[in-house]
């Protein structure tokens, strides 16, 4: 996704400089101010929004000339303006100097008519690509286990993973939404054994998920004292592995309670999977994938159990099969990988999974590269370059580790209906006779905890804190929906339709200018997040926009009041409003693609 105006300031930069400096280029010809491609890479977004859209830095270039950067930036700017004087075509174009910086400027009636011309048209699409057309994304989030609650820990994935999948529909790919269900592996022997010696269907009857929660919490504490239990439960495992009937019933019985409790969760949420395959459905897979490994001489025997050595790679072992026949989380992990990509052709696969998983997707990302190189697939259409690990930070509870094993957890439909209550409360006590309040609620509540979710970088650790997630002032999900309200108010007040056939003139002071220079972004950000695999790009950006915008409601005229948006002037009220009009779609849309819905009232 190219940008024009980032486009036409690399070309002019580009001969502008030759001509300043045809000296540096007889010399120099390999330096990048000579590569419109290069420079095009090169610039950056302002830190003050007065000094123009775009800053391209000359610090490296003046070192490597040997020359004051000022000096060199200011004959620079003066062959660009003189550049734009000579042609029509970077008209819109105009270059200032601040020190090192050499700052560009759109002209404001040209970057009002890309920003709100393209909105107004597009509307919802806006921002939208066909870049994927014809290319999938497979997205595997959520994941929660089978038999615990869905816990507070999930909510990352969960929301990360959501938004992701909606960042690249937009982008024009298919997204393939997968919750891969932690529903096998030694935990469901423990669950059997528990079940057996302290539980019953009677017990199940009220918040099946949680009783059973309890039993493996209680499991747990007891194996401490009785080393018995943890052989009780592998053999368990094992007759549950070897299709044992009554194993099978009681696993079924804890999935079917447990996606039931999940489900709940997702459509409160607005969360859509495509497939809901957790690791038992790889169970009639694994053996011939197994093969595949031992036949392109990647495996040995350790202690009895089938291995690929990665001790070169300075990972540890991935265990295909334990010593006594079991197979593992890698296992069905590999197998997973094979089977998408055998199914779905992706483009790439993505694992929004937490980071202490690190070493585990390196040990499955790399056994799959072995395996295709051993196997001699050609390049264009292996795997491996084709798999992404999107780890995030740990949700920590008072700074420590939250532990299903200890019941140290937070339910996440628990801290979800607490925000819903709030809002609710909150509706009622400033605005009771707000139509829909139930529904409102829902919306603000929702958003309130998945904002706050998405409001830190991917990579970093959350504490979770009750106040901060059920907080709805300041820079919060709550805001920017009141803000998207704030703007439908107005266009409600405004009861006239609303068009880009108008002068964009007169959007002439520096706060309708920032905004003019936001909305135009947005197409570039959601590549970025994209790119980036990390949401809270997105949420920056729509605070960036909310409090922009918050200042063109709030700019004071000359003689002191409020300079309105609606007043008596008709011309300058119809160009204003096609600004709120552009500015509320942008929310919108940034918000859905966060997940979070827009109320129209509050």
């Amino acid at each position: 996704m190219k940008d024009k105006f980032r486009k036409d300031i690399a070309l002019l930069t580009a001969e502008a400089f030759a001509l300043s400096f045809p000296e540096v280029k007889e010399h120099h010809s390999e330096l990048f101010i000579f590569d419109p491609p290069q420079i095009y890479s090169r610039l950056e977004t302002p830190r003050d929004s007065q000094m123009g859209n775009y800053a391209l830095p000359l610090f490296e270039l003046a070192k490597a000339l040997k020359k004051n950067p000022a000096e060199l930036n200011k004959k620079l700017a003066e062959s660009q303006n003189g550049l734009t004087l000579e042609t029509k075509e970077f008209s819109h174009l105009s270059f200032t100097v601040a020190g090192g910086f050499n700052n560009a400027r759109i002209k404001t009636e040209i970057l009002a008519k890309a920003a709100i011309d393209s909105v107004l048209e597009e509307e919802e699409s806006y921002g939208s690509s066909d870049e994927g057309q014809g290319r999938k994304i497979v997205i595997d989030f959520s994941s929660p286990n089978i038999a615990k609650p869905f816990g507070i820990g999930h909510l990352r994935s969960t929301a990360i993973g959501n938004s992701l999948y909606r960042i690249y529909q937009k982008l024009g790919y298919t997204s393939v939404g997968i919750n891969h269900l932690g529903d096998w592996g030694t935990q469901f022997g423990k669950m059997i054994v528990a079940y057996r010696k302290w539980g019953d269907e009677k017990l199940l009857q009220d918040e099946p998920v949680k009783r059973l929660f309890e039993l493996y919490v209680k499991f747990h504490k007891e194996e401490e004292q009785d080393t018995a239990l943890s052989d009780m439960a592998r053999e368990a495992f094992k007759a549950l592995e070897d299709g044992n009937e009554e194993a099978i019933a009681l696993w079924q019985k804890f999935k079917d309670y447990s996606m039931a409790d999940f489900n709940k969760i997702y459509s409160m949420m607005g969360v859509h999977f495509d497939y809901q395959t957790g690791e038992s459905f790889y169970n009639d897979k694994m053996d011939a994938v197994i093969e595949r490994f031992q036949k392109a001489g990647l495996t040995e025997i350790s202690d009895g159990a089938l291995i690929i050595n990665l001790e070169k790679f300075n990972l540890p072992a991935c265990l295909l099969r334990r010593a006594d026949g079991a197979t593992l989380y890698a296992t069905r992990d590999i197998t997973g990988v094979l089977y998408r990509w055998q199914t779905f052709n992706f483009e790439k696969a993505l694992y929004v999974v937490c980071s202490a998983q690190r070493d585990h997707f390196r040990q499955v990302f790399k056994a799959i590269e072995l395996l295709e190189e051993a196997e001699k697939v050609p390049v264009e259409k292996r795997i491996a370059p084709r798999l992404v690990h999107v780890e995030f930070g740990w949700i920590k509870l008072e700074n420590a580790m939250m532990s299903t094993r200890k019941g140290n957890i937070i339910f996440l439909e628990d801290v979800l209906n607490k925000a819903i209550s709030l809002a609710s409360e909150k509706i009622i006590e400033k605005n009771p006779d707000l139509k829909e309040i139930d529904k409102t609620a829902k919306q603000i509540g929702l958003g309130a905890v998945i904002f706050a979710d998405l409001s830190t970088r991917k990579e970093k650790d959350v504490n979770f804190d009750w106040d901060k997630v059920l907080n709805f002032e300041g820079e919060t999900g709550p805001y920017l929906q009141y803000t998207h309200a704030r703007l439908c108010s107005l266009i409600r007040n405004y009861g006239k339709p609303i068009n880009s056939n108008i002068n964009y003139a007169y959007l002439n002071n520096p706060e309708e200018y920032r905004v003019l220079d936001i909305i135009y972004r947005f197409p570039f950000i959601v590549r970025e997040v994209a790119d980036a695999y990390d949401p809270n790009l997105m949420v920056s950006y729509l605070l960036e926009l909310a409090g922009a915008f918050n200042k063109v409601y709030q700019r004071k005229s000359a003689d002191g009041k409020i300079d309105k948006i609606i007043s008596d002037d008709a011309d300058l009220t119809a160009t204003r409003m096609a600004l709120v009009e552009s500015v509320r779609i942008v929310i919108q849309e940034g918000l859905y693609l966060l997940g979070i819905s827009a109320p129209e009232e509050m």
